[in-house]
C-alpha cells in the first residue's frame, strides 16, 4: 500500500500534485470595463458548472482579444473546478459548442499528458475528494467567500491508477450516470405529460366538451359549480396562540408517540415521514378535532399558496400541526382524489393568489378558503379523472425511486473506486 495524506492506496498507483499532472490557468475578470468591446464572445460563470456537468442554457458575453482569445480558449477534455461558493464542483469541457471561454472564479485544468492522466478519471476523483470523501476539507481560503487559490489547487494531492484503470473507472461511473440523466428526462417528460393533461382534463374534460368560463378559468360546459365550504367542514387549524385547549405547546412535543404534520411536511401533494414532531397520545385526546383521517386535505396557511397535501392511510391517526388548515369533504358524491388534483391546476391558485391576505406574506383564512370555487362532475367521470392522473403518479414515482436508487450507487462505487475498494 501506499500512504499519503489523502489515504492510502495500492502500491500500483502513485500519488501526485495536481499541478504535476495539470496546467492551471484561471479565467478572466467580470467587470465592466472588461466587458466593453466589439469582440463578444460566451464564456462560462460558477452558475454554469454543475457537479460532472455544464449548463449551457444561459451563457454570459464579454470582449476577449486576440491574445486572451489564444489562451483562454476551451478545448475538449478541459477540467472547469469552481474556485468560490460550491468549491470543487468540477465538470468537463465537451465542445458543445466551437468557441467558449470561461471566467477568472473558474480554474481551468489541461492534462499535461494525455496518455498519462484522464481527464474523466480525475472529475470523478474531484467529485469524490471534494463532495463526498471531503478530503479537501480547510484547504480554501476562507473569506467573505470560500475560495481556492490556484496555488492551493496545485498542492493537493491525488491518486493516479495505470492508465488503462483509470479508463475503466471512469466508464463505469460514466454509464451510472447517464442511467441517471436517462431517469432524469424522463421525469421531465412525464411531469410535462402530467401537466398538459391536467390543463385538457380540467378544462375539457374527458370527452373534449364545450367550455365555460368561470372564477378560475375555463372549466366543461356540463360540470356543475359549488364552494369548498359547501362540501366540506370548516377547514380549521391549531393556532401557536388562543385559549388553552385549542393550541400545542412546547411542552406538548416528545421524541416517541404520534406524529404531527406541519406545513415543512408537505411534499408535493404528499406528506413526508422525515423529521416528524410527536405528541403523547393525551394530547391528541385533547386535540380531537384535528387527528387526521384518511383522505383529509391539509392546506398550508402561508408561504407558498395553494401548497397542500392528501392523508393517506398512513397518516390516519396523526394530528393536524400549527400552519395548516384541516378540510375533510363530507359528501358523498366527491371524490377526494379529484379534488386533490383539482387543487392543483393555475386556476385555483390563481383564485387562491388573488384572494390572500397580507402583501408582505401573503396568507390563507377559513373565509377564503370557504369561498373557493369547486367544478365537479359526475361521480364516475370525477374518479375515471382521478384514475387517470393516479397512473401518471405512479410512473413518476417508479422513474423517482430508480433515479434516487441510482444516485446512491453512483455514491457508493464513487467511494470504493476512488478508495480502490473495489478494483476493476
Amino acid at each position: 500500500m501506499t500512504h499519503s495524506e489523502i489515504g492510502s492506496f495500492p502500491a500500483d498507483w502513485s500519488i501526485h500534485r495536481v499541478d504535476a499532472l495539470f496546467d492551471i490557468q484561471q479565467g478572466k475578470q467580470v467587470s465592466k470595463a472588461n466587458r466593453d468591446g466589439d469582440n463578444q464572445q460566451p464564456f462560462l460563470r460558477t452558475k454554469n458548472v454543475l457537479w460532472g456537468n455544464i449548463d449551457l442554457s444561459e451563457l454570459d458575453q464579454m470582449h476577449f482579444s486576440d491574445k486572451e482569445e489564444s489562451r483562454l480558449k476551451l478545448q475538449e477534455g478541459d477540467l472547469l473546478l469552481c474556485e468560490g461558493g460550491d468549491v470543487g464542483r468540477t465538470a468537463i469541457w465537451n465542445a458543445r459548442i466551437e468557441d467558449c471561454y470561461y471566467q477568472n472564479h473558474l480554474h481551468r485544468l489541461r492534462a499535461k499528458n494525455f496518455e498519462d492522466i484522464d481527464p474523466h478519471f480525475a472529475l470523478y476523483w474531484f467529485w469524490y475528494a471534494f463532495e463526498v470523501g471531503k478530503l479537501y476539507f480547510g484547504r480554501s481560503n476562507v473569506t467573505t467567500i470560500p475560495n481556492l487559490s490556484q496555488s492551493k489547487l496545485g498542492e493537493l494531492q491525488m491518486p493516479k491508477p495505470g492508465f488503462a484503470e483509470q479508463r475503466r473507472i471512469a466508464r463505469i461511473l460514466s454509464t451510472v450516470q447517464t442511467a441517471i440523466a436517462q431517469q432524469e428526462r424522463l421525469l421531465a417528460l412525464t411531469g410535462e405529460l402530467k401537466a398538459t393533461l391536467l390543463r385538457k382534463l380540467f378544462t375539457e374534460g374527458l370527452r373534449g366538451e364545450p367550455q365555460k368560463m368561470t372564477e378560475i378559468g375555463l372549466v366543461p360546459e356540463s360540470w356543475k359549480m359549488t364552494t369548498l365550504g359547501e362540501i366540506a367542514s370548516k377547514p380549521e387549524g391549531i393556532i401557536q396562540t388562543g385559549p388553552f385547549g385549542s393550541q400545542l405547546h412546547k411542552h406538548d412535543y416528545q421524541a416517541e408517540g404520534i406524529p404531527v404534520v406541519n406545513p415543512t411536511h408537505f411534499l408535493g401533494n404528499r406528506i413526508n415521514h422525515s423529521n416528524l414532531p410527536r405528541i403523547t397520545s393525551a394530547t391528541a385526546k385533547r386535540l380531537e378535532k384535528y387527528v387526521l383521517r384518511t383522505g383529509d386535505i391539509l392546506f398550508a396557511r402561508r408561504g407558498e399558496i395553494g401548497r397542500h397535501a392528501v392523508v393517506t392511510e398512513r397518516e390516519n391517526g396523526w394530528l393536524c400541526g400549527t400552519g395548516s388548515f384541516l378540510v375533510r369533504v363530507n359528501k358523498p358524491w366527491i371524490d377526494n382524489r379529484f379534488l386533490d388534483y383539482l387543487f392543483t391546476i393555475d386556476g385555483i391558485v390563481n383564485w387562491l393568489s388573488s384572494h390572500a391576505a397580507g402583501v408582505i406574506m401573503p396568507n390563507l383564512n377559513n373565509a377564503i378558503l370557504t369561498r373557493m370555487p369547486v367544478p365537479y362532475p359526475s361521480f364516475d367521470l370525477q374518479t375515471e379523472i382521478a384514475d387517470c392522473l393516479k397512473t401518471i403518479d405512479k410512473k413518476l414515482g417508479l422513474a423517482t425511486r430508480k433515479r434516487d436508487f441510482l444516485f446512491e450507487l453512483f455514491r457508493t462505487l464513487l467511494h470504493q473506486l476512488m478508495t480502490a475498494q473495489l478494483r476493476v
